[in-house]
């Protein structure tokens, strides 16, 4: 079976105060898929993801990666195949140069210093920023910032990549950046995202959660082309999937 899948059943889960994030959430990511979350503010997207790495855990149904189970007694394999992206960089970002921020983790599990140094400089060439190596990263630009939280997951050598709103506060040439970045990548990916657009060009599967709820799975230029589907959910078709108003053909066409 392969440590790049992602099976989750009938997922739910409370908050402590009693908010109901979470009910029967059923999806299977398999390797190399690339799948877009939508859904409204609220509709449980992050929650979700957290589950994904062990920083909640479920209180009904079951969440497995790979052959394991996310339990408390699984979390250190649990998040060495799993590579988080958080939707704010800055909360991966803490070290003094990038560097030493994207040679934390190898160092953390023990990698000799020369290892974690090649390791470290060939994740910052594959993101484009290697010339940023002696940065502070609080002096590098928003999409800077993305890259080298992405370098620093990388260095890990996650199987999946799971990341939250990659595009947010980007300009036009930032995230046309990022989106080229995620493009070369062959891992298993699950993106939390709002720009639906980039959903659009990156996956080929989009699921909608509403209120807690999957409400849809399947081609992304279809779910995502479904007005009405959308409205309810509280969402807008993206401009990328919208069919061409004089001749009526669009993407969902192409992918019937």
């Amino acid at each position: 079976m392969s440590h790049h899948r992602i099976a989750i059943e009938n997922l739910g889960f409370t908050y402590p105060d009693g908010t109901v994030a979470l009910t029967g959430v059923s999806l299977e990511v398999v390797h190399g898929e690339s799948v877009a979350l939508v859904g409204a503010n609220g509709a449980g997207k992050s929650t979700l993801l957290l589950h994904l790495n062990g920083v909640l855990m479920a209180t009904e149904g079951s969440v497995v990666v790979g052959d394991l189970p996310v339990t408390r007694e699984t979390l250190p394999n649990i998040r060495r195949a799993v590579g988080t992206v958080f939707q704010d960089p800055e909360d991966q970002l803490f070290m003094p140069t990038v560097f030493d921020d994207v040679a934390f983790g190898p160092l953390n599990l023990r990698m000799p210093a020369d290892q974690a140094r090649a390791r470290v400089q060939a994740c910052l060439e594959q993101v484009g920023a290697w010339h940023l190596r002696d940065r502070p990263p609080h002096r590098l630009s928003a999409g800077e910032k993305r890259r080298v939280a992405v370098a620093a997951v990388l260095a890990m050598s996650p199987d999946i990549l799971l990341l939250d709103e990659p595009s947010t506060g980007l300009d036009p040439r930032g995230r046309r950046q990022v989106i080229e970045l995620l493009r070369g990548f062959a891992h298993t990916k699950l993106i939390v995202t709002h720009d639906l657009d980039l959903a659009v060009e990156l996956c080929p599967r989009a699921v909608i959660l509403d209120a807690g709820r999957v409400v849809a799975d399947g081609p992304t230029n279809r779910i995502l082309g479904d007005d009405a589907l959308l409205e309810r959910c509280g969402l807008e078709t993206p401009p990328s999937a919208r069919p061409c108003p004089r001749c009526g053909y669009g993407p969902a066409d192409a992918r019937v």
